[in-house]
């Protein structure tokens, strides 16, 4: 693996007024003043001493009233803002994330700088991706070379470029992906990968980041940290004894066989391919900050722009999709959406029959599923020529609030269903769906998955919960979406972005208004089904929350 040639040396951010200590791979907290002779200093110096620690920055902006859209905790911190819609109204994908490239030394500081541009970006759905999750996994002979501290983990051929390429093209694209987790005390790959999606900006950090010509690529910003080696040597020394269980003299040895002359050789030539250099790493607040004013207009010029008005008149007067089936207007089924669109049926009355509905409706879905010829003996000795199942699982995604109310109705007629839930509600600022949480069980993509909310109008936030199961690599005509109550708009729209997911409900309405609330409609299902107090409005969506 070559390293990339020679170009014009990228632009050299000014130096801090002094320099940072900070442990690699770790939170921006702790600092130091240095002295101004740093050659005069000596390697305690450069430790931060223990219990020292800056107060995390302070973000500025807000993106739902007055509080910000976060919620710390000892352990972490949960962004609580929605990932606004990254495809349009066909269902594509328009633009693809921002990916970032911080390379540099060992341990000079790069994960840090990561986490602090994180901090300062105020940007939602950000993805973290580290190069050291990327070794190749050892032989046997190379296991026993890395025991012994024989082994080059700082070579090209150490890393595997093209799981990493793989990797880096399918975040890009808005891709649910797998991650190895790589493990430093045995030096290999743990047996569960850990999973990772929806990406408006991607950092990917590693010493090797640049090193690769397909990778350099896919690469929109490259940013290189450059740190004294002194400290860097100082900051592995720490890292590797205290975190990844190494001893001082195999470190040394280590860094004298390996690190080094790896950095000389593939690592500060790549420095010429940076279009940043920021000096002195974590400590440098001001290169920080103009990286950050950078990626905040690039991140303007790519963000979508729905129009709702668009969408609700692009396929007036058009016939419903052949792919829409209506659970036929018994007198019974007529009789039940009587009651619960009645606004003066009673709560438990509400519930009992949307319940009935529920159950009907899901009894008709199964009937679209794939069936196979099957004979089974009956307790005669006799065979009977049947159906049975052909596909591998059903599992149920539920859009939360409401419809996370037809999970029990599905649960009673599908066994040992599995089920997941996606969180969407609409930005009452800009009217926009926007994706707050979402847990999905795992190898979802093999199985048939029933995708239900309890009412549709615009179809915003059905196609967004759809796009989000193509993104995890569910095939679209294994996908139903079942809804109680439809609008004709929301049937076309999300029709006409995936045409062969299956769309089924009781009955579609005809009108929106122009607030896009079903006519002559439900109200609002979640309001009316848990007793919670109705908008103003009358709204059949759900508000939007600064908190999940």
């Amino acid at each position: 693996m070559a390293a990339p040639p020679a170009s014009a040396e990228a632009p050299r951010l000014p130096p801090p007024p002094a320099a940072a200590g900070d442990g690699p791979d770790q939170p921006a907290e702790r600092s130091e003043t240095a002295c101004e002779d740093r050659n005069a200093e000596s390697l305690d110096r450069l430790l931060p001493p223990v219990g020292t620690r800056r107060s995390p920055r302070r973000r500025t902006t807000s993106q739902c009233k007055s509080e910000p859209p976060l919620l710390r905790t000892s352990k972490r911190t949960i962004y609580t803002a929605g990932r606004p819609p990254w495809y349009n109204e066909h269902g594509t994908q328009s633009k693809e994330a921002f990916a970032i490239g911080l390379g540099g030394g060992s341990a000079s500081g790069k994960t840090t700088v990561a986490r602090m541009i994180i901090e300062a970006l105020d940007v939602p759905w950000v993805v973290l991706l580290s190069m050291d999750s990327f070794y190749k996994v050892l032989t046997t002979q190379q296991q026993e070379q890395a025991a012994h501290n024989n082994f080059n983990f700082d070579h090209p051929d150490a890393f595997d470029f093209d799981l990493i390429v793989s990797t880096l093209k399918k975040l890009k694209q808005g891709k649910s992906v797998k991650v190895p987790v790589y493990d430093f005390t045995t030096h290999s790959r743990k047996k569960d990968w850990k999973t990772l999606y929806g990406a408006n900006v991607i950092i990917f950090e590693g010493i090797m980041a640049f090193a690769d010509k397909t990778l350099l690529e896919l690469l929109d910003m490259k940013i290189f940290v450059d740190t004294d080696s002194d400290i860097r040597l100082v900051r592995r020394l720490r890292r590797d004894i205290s975190e990844r269980g190494r001893d001082i003299e195999g470190v040394i040895k280590q860094y004298n066989k390996f690190v080094k002359p790896a950095f000389d050789q593939y690592i500060q030539p790549t420095m010429r391919v940076a279009d940043i250099v920021v000096p002195w790493g974590s400590g440098n607040t001001v290169a920080i900050d103009l990286i950050v004013q950078h990626m905040h207009s690039q991140l303007e010029e790519r963000k979508l722009r729905w129009d709702m008005a668009a969408l609700a008149s692009a396929h007036q007067c058009h016939p419903l999709p052949r792919t829409l089936s209506v659970l036929k207007s018994t007198p019974q089924v007529r009789g039940m959406h009587t009651i619960i669109r009645d606004k003066e049926t009673s709560r438990d009355e509400f519930i009992f029959y949307s319940k009935r509905l529920m159950r009907l409706l899901i009894e008709h879905a199964l009937s679209f599923l794939p069936f196979q010829d099957c004979v089974v003996q009956t307790p005669q000795g006799q065979d009977y020529a049947g159906k049975c199942y052909a596909g591998k699982q059903i599992t149920g995604v539920s859009i939360l609030r409401a419809g996370e109310t037809m999970e029990p109705a599905l649960r009673a007629v599908c066994k040992d269903v599995r089920i997941g839930t996606i969180l969407i509600q609409t930005n009452q600022l800009t009217g926009e769906p926007e994706l707050h949480y979402l847990r999905l069980p795992k190898d979802i993509s093999d199985d048939h998955v029933i995708l239900m909310d309890c009412t549709v109008s615009t179809g915003a936030a059905a196609m967004m919960a759809v796009r989000v199961l193509l993104d995890h690599d569910v095939p679209e005509d294994k996908i139903f979406l079942l809804s109680l109550l439809m609008a004709e708009m929301g049937v076309h729209s999300v029709a006409y972005a995936f045409p062969r997911v299956r769309i089924i409900t009781t009955a579609v309405d005809k009108r929106v208004n122009d607030l896009f609330r079903i006519i002559p409609g439900i109200g609002n299902f979640g309001d009316r089904y848990f007793g919670t107090d109705a908008a103003p409005d009358g709204s059949d969506e759900e508000e939007v929350a600064c908190t999940s």
